[in-house]
C-alpha cells in the first residue's frame, strides 16, 4: 500500500538578507525546509535563494501594507508551518541621559512591533497548517523569536536595545501562555556576542573600528552557531518546546562582562 509523503515545512525567516537570518535560511535548507527568505534588500535575497534554492521576498517588517501583501502570498501559494522572527537591530549606544528618542523609536518599531506584525498576520496560517498535519496529535506548527541576552539583563548605553528585546521577549512569553493547548510552539532563542557582518556596524553608523573593536580579544559566536540552534529547536519531536535557549561564546558571561583573554 502506497502512501502520499508528507511535504516538506515551509517557514518564514525574516531578517533573512544577511547574519543570523541567512544562515539560519541555509541550515534549514539543509534539513529539508522550504524557506521562504524575507527581508528589505531583494538582490540580497536573490543570491541567497539562487545558493539556497529558498524562496525570495522582499519585504520590511515596520510596512503594515507589505506584511499583510506577504501573508496573502503565503496563503495563496501554500501557507506556512513556521516562523523565524529574525529582523532586528541595535541603534546607538548613549546613555539613558543623552539617548536619541528617534533611535529608540525606530528600535520599538523594527523589534517589537515589526515582529508583532509578522507574528498576528501568520498566526491564522499556523493554525491552518497544524490542522492539516494532525492538530494536537500532529506535527503542528512553529513561532520562533530571535530576541538577544540584551532581552534578558541591562547594560549600561544599552538602555535603548535591552528595552526594545525585553519588550520582544515578552511578546513571545505571553504568546507561548495564550496559545497554551494549541498545536504550536513558541521558541525564544537569545543570542549573545554575535559577529556578524553588519550588526555592530549598523549600531555604530558606520564606524568600523567601533564595530571590530566589540569583538576584539575573544572568540565571538557566528551567525551559524545561532542558526544551529533554530535547526534544532525546530527539528525536536512536536512535542517537545525549547521555550528559552541562551547562547553565549564562552568568553562572554553577561552582557557587560567578557573574558577578553585571546581565545
Amino acid at each position: 500500500m502506497s502512501t502520499t509523503p508528507e511535504p516538506a515545512r515551509r517557514v518564514l525567516v525574516t531578517g533573512a538578507s544577511s547574519g543570523i537570518g541567512a544562515a539560519t535560511v541555509r541550515r534549514l535548507r539543509a534539513e529539508g525546509f522550504d524557506v521562504v527568505a524575507a527581508a528589505r534588500r531583494l538582490d540580497r535575497l536573490e543570491a541567497l535563494a539562487a545558493e539556497t534554492g529558498a524562496e525570495a521576498y522582499a519585504l520590511d517588517v515596520t510596512d503594515q501594507g507589505a506584511v499583510d501583501d506577504l501573508v496573502a502570498h503565503l496563503e495563496a501559494s501554500g501557507g506556512l508551518d513556521g516562523v523565524v522572527n529574525n529582523a532586528g537591530g541595535a541603534f546607538g549606544l548613549d546613555p539613558v541621559e543623552d539617548a536619541d528618542v528617534e533611535q529608540w523609536q525606530h528600535m520599538y518599531e523594527l523589534n517589537v512591533v515589526g515582529t508583532l506584525r509578522v507574528t498576528q498576520g501568520v498566526l491564522p496560517l499556523l493554525r491552518a497548517a497544524a490542522e492539516r498535519r494532525g492538530g494536537a496529535e500532529g506535527a503542528g506548527a512553529d513561532v520562533v523569536f530571535v530576541t538577544s541576552t540584551a532581552a534578558h539583563g541591562a547594560y549600561e548605553g544599552g538602555a535603548g536595545y535591552t528595552a526594545a528585546k525585553h519588550g520582544e521577549r515578552m511578546l513571545s512569553t505571553t504568546l507561548r501562555w495564550e496559545l497554551a493547548g494549541e498545536p504550536i510552539r513558541v521558541v525564544e532563542v537569545a543570542p549573545g556576542a554575535v559577529a556578524t557582518e553588519e550588526f555592530s556596524l549598523v549600531r555604530f553608523d558606520g564606524d568600523a573600528a567601533k564595530a571590530a573593536a566589540v569583538y576584539e580579544g575573544y572568540q565571538p559566536l557566528q551567525a551559524a552557531d545561532v542558526a544551529d540552534v533554530i535547526g534544532y529547536a525546530l527539528t525536536r519531536p512536536p512535542y517537545v518546546n525549547i521555550d528559552l535557549l541562551v547562547v553565549r561564546p564562552r568568553a562572554q558571561v553577561h552582557n557587560s562582562k567578557v573574558a577578553r583573554t585571546g581565545v
